[in-house]
């Protein structure tokens, strides 16, 4: 599995970096596509009001925005509608081979990208994550993020270097934790793998079938075991982020932007990359099947990739923009969530979710179906 951090991002954007510094320019792209409409159907939260103003501002193409909570959600949506319907979608890298399986999505034409505001070792190392399939391009990385341990500073201070997954399955947080069911499978497993309880590393599971059984088997009978501790199961950004909010939970395992939406609000909620590493994901914009508006759809994806654009993204949302020049503009708040987030050696310990096939997926959802009716 490759490994990527942000360390080899700033590394491989460093002979960029006069680019970085340049004044914005109107690309080709924007060009080929500065009238008309884009319909962008995205994570919920990801993309606000000011972003889409921004967007028509610089290229005359008035945007549409449909928020979707989860990859699942996603992925039957297109193909229910057969790839059409949507210009612009944003899985994560790992899910991409199951659109391209049910040609929901189309090669990006290289040619109208603007590569050279990508971080040069996001788009190298996206191609073994899963956006680059029998030597086709079906994604651009846009962001990453990861999913890791959301802690009230109060009922459950944490500190990088002893805070684990394990900690969210203490005995004393019975009835105070949240976790997303599939997720929280592989969070407690990389905990118990940690602890010499697997047969076999983690990463193994998403390599065949019966890897997969022999894990998580072992995971789901843990989980079952420890299965008071969950006060509630998310599923998506709202539902994390009330468990905090209204449910009165004082650990998680939840996404970055969870934790800094709450952290925003006030409320005394940190985030911590835990010892076992943080899971962690790429995502990118692809351009559906059945696109009616493409050029308006790459006019988008060359915007995105500005440094402005992408300081906008990360100051909403938290998540790391993948275009050169984009951290340099990033707000104070942003830079402290993540230096509080990944201190130490957490970079260098991030865990990359690999490819999740169909067969995975499948299987992987016959599991969380068992711990969630358990």
């Amino acid at each position: 599995m490759t490994m990527v951090t942000r360390r080899a991002f700033l590394q491989g954007a460093a002979s960029a970096a006069g680019f970085a510094l340049a004044a914005p320019y109107i690309s080709r792209s924007y060009a080929q596509g500065s009238s008309g409409v884009v319909n962008i159907f995205a994570w919920a939260g990801y993309i606000n009001d000011e972003m889409l103003s921004a967007f028509e501002k610089a290229t005359g193409i008035k945007a549409s925005f449909t928020p979707y909570g989860t990859n699942d959600e996603l992925l039957n949506q297109l193909r229910a509608n057969n790839g059409a319907g949507f210009d612009i979608i944003w899985p994560t890298v790992d899910r991409v081979p199951n659109y391209v399986e049910f040609g929901l999505v189309q090669p990006i034409d290289e040619s109208k990208v603007d590569v050279d505001k990508c971080l040069p070792s996001a788009w190298s190392n996206s191609e073994n994550l899963g956006a680059v399939i029998d030597g086709k391009r079906y994604q651009v990385p846009t962001d990453w993020g990861t999913e890791a341990i959301a802690f009230d500073k109060d009922q459950a201070p944490l500190e990088y270097g002893t805070a684990s997954y394990g900690d969210i399955w203490k005995p004393e947080m019975a009835g105070k934790a949240t976790v997303r069911a599939h997720s929280a499978l592989v969070g407690l497993g990389l905990w118990l793998e940690a602890e010499g309880k697997l047969p076999m590393p983690m990463v193994e599971a998403f390599k065949s079938e019966e890897n997969m059984t022999a894990i998580y088997d072992v995971i789901i009978e843990e989980a079952i075991a420890r299965k008071a501790n969950i006060a509630q199961f998310w599923n998506n950004e709202n539902e994390a982020q009330g468990a905090f909010r209204v449910n009165g939970c004082a650990i998680g395992q939840t996404w970055d932007s969870t934790a800094a939406a709450l952290a925003r609000e006030g409320l005394p909620v940190g985030f911590i990359a835990p010892k076992e590493g943080a899971l962690t994901w790429m995502e990118g914009v692809a351009i559906p099947s059945g696109a009616e508006n493409v050029e308006q759809a790459y006019a988008f994806i060359n915007w995105f990739l500005t440094p402005e654009a992408g300081a906008m993204y990360t100051n909403a949302t938290s998540i790391n923009s993948t275009a050169v020049g984009a951290a340099d503009l990033i707000s104070d708040e942003a830079k402290a969530f993540f230096a509080a987030a990944y201190p130490g050696d957490a970079l260098d310990k991030l865990w990359w979710w690999p490819i999740q096939e169909s067969w995975f997926v499948a299987k992987r959802n016959e599991y969380q179906d068992r711990f969630l009716s358990a």
